[in-house]
């Protein structure tokens, strides 16, 4: 995939968005069947998913850690630098769906 390196980023950040937010509703609607209490348990697994989705949003982790090693043994700076910004940006995709999902829960309160 030759895609610009700005897709990339708005990619990782709507694919930690959607992991968190979709995986938590559905994980708390099954929660629900089973008879625990939907909203609370909506925000626990929010909490517990978050660093799967952004595992899911950069790709795994194999392919992070190739471009690390890629840029510290071959001196390819750049590839690191995409690397981090990719990563920061998962992460703020899979806080703006934590963040979505406590203020629907309102667990916070």
């Amino acid at each position: 995939m030759n895609q610009p390196f700005i897709s990339h980023l708005f990619e990782s950040y709507f694919i930690a968005l959607g992991v968190l937010i979709g995986g938590s509703i559905i994980g708390g609607l099954a929660s629900f069947l089973t008879g625990q209490p939907l909203l609370t348990q909506i925000s626990r697994i929010s909490e517990l998913i978050r660093i799967w989705a952004i595992i899911a949003a950069i790709g795994g982790t194999f392919d992070t850690v190739y471009s690390f090693e890629r840029g510290l043994m071959d001196g390819e700076t750049k590839d690191i630098f995409k690397q981090f910004l990719l990563i920061l940006s998962a992460m703020g995709g899979a806080q703006t769906g934590a963040t979505i999902i406590k203020w629907l829960t309102m667990e916070h309160i």
